[in-house]
């Protein structure tokens, strides 16, 4: 038997001793046999026992494996658990009553071989006994298993954990790294001798923005409504620089605004669509924030560059991974020809 994701464990070791040792237990316990008085243990009892219980354990480990595989969703654990154990039980009995009739003659279990039982006192000690050792062995490899299960669950929310605050920090060190600081400093020097009340603006909305990120790296979701607020003042110094070639409309309904998003998310979709499309007085860039089905979608025409800037770490993954974190919906991104969107849950307080 190799070993299997599903199993939990590599059972191999387990089996080549327990197998064995279920094998010399059940005649035993369950029919009396002794080593040094009669009814005497032989090669004869054990034999049966052990070509019995290597079929049961095979075929009922199996039948965990295919319902482990089937129904695998944690929600569907009561399901698996209840057709697994039909499956199992009707497997034990048929193939420890069928082998068990193929190998009384080879062997001479039944009967004479344990004198004073009668042959429906030893199919029903048979049945009993596989059915007992067939519901301990499962018990432990079902302990084994969800304890596998909680360990991976557990492991992988830390995984998420981490990568929700590298999200975060580097959502900060991006806000605060040259290239950005440069290009808000060279639009607010073209615009600070020709219209000094826009440069005073701009430099109220730049420092919105970065409070916001110092203000959120800790949190795991904020009101819809801050984030649109933070939105549109990262979207004012996008529209400053870009001017015309660059159109961003929100529309979002009072009533979804005190709905909540992972922090950050509505930056980071705004930054991509500017990373990787062209935005120029020949192709602007219009970029459309609303609210749909319980999502908030953001969704920019399509007029990719033919070479990308390097990237800075954030993107949908990051997104993504922290929606995970929270156990909510998955956010969606749907492409075509002319359009990308994207439409991340909107979770309610």
């Amino acid at each position: 038997m190799r070993p299997n994701s599903k199993i939990g464990f590599d059972d191999r070791l387990v089996a080549l001793i327990a197998v064995p040792l279920i094998a010399l237990l059940i005649p035993i316990i369950f029919f009396g046999l002794r080593f040094q008085r009669p009814p005497y243990f032989t090669w004869n009892a054990f034999l049966p026992a052990f070509i019995v219980t290597v079929v049961v354990w095979v075929g009922n480990r199996y039948i965990m494996i295919w319902a482990r595989s089937r129904y695998s969703a944690f929600s569907k654990v009561r399901k698996r658990l209840m057709i697994q154990s039909l499956l199992m039980l009707a497997f034990t009995l048929l193939a420890n009553n069928v082998l068990g009739n193929l190998l009384e003659g080879i062997c001479g279990l039944r009967g004479e071989r344990v004198p004073g039982l009668t042959t429906s006192d030893i199919v029903f000690r048979s049945n009993t006994a596989a059915l007992f050792f067939t519901v301990t062995v499962v018990a432990i490899y079902e302990s084994i298993y969800f304890m596998s299960e909680l360990r991976k669950s557990v492991e992988e929310k830390e995984r998420l954990k981490r990568g929700s605050l590298d999200a975060q920090l580097e959502a900060l060190r991006t806000q605060v790294n040259p290239h950005f600081l440069f290009n808000n400093l060279n639009t607010l020097s073209s615009v600070i001798t020709d219209d000094p009340k826009l440069a005073v603006e701009f430099v109220q909305q730049l420092s919105t923005v970065y409070r916001h990120v110092l203000e959120v790296k800790d949190e795991q979701s904020i009101l819809l409504q801050d984030e649109l607020d933070v939105l549109k003042a990262y979207a004012f110094l996008l529209q400053t620089r870009f001017g015309n070639n660059l159109d961003v409309t929100i529309n979002v309904p009072e009533e979804k605004l005190k709905t909540r998003i992972v922090p950050l998310s509505l930056q980071i979709l705004m930054e991509n669509a500017i990373k990787h499309n062209i935005v120029s007085s020949e192709k602007p860039l219009k970029v459309e924030v609303f609210a749909h089905d319980g999502k908030l979608l953001v969704s920019n025409n399509l007029q990719k560059k033919n070479q990308v800037n390097e990237s800075t770490g954030i993107g949908l993954d990051n997104i993504r991974n922290r929606y995970k974190l929270l156990g909510n919906e998955q956010v969606e991104v749907m492409e075509d020809d002319l359009s990308f969107t994207v439409a991340i849950p909107l979770m309610e307080n």
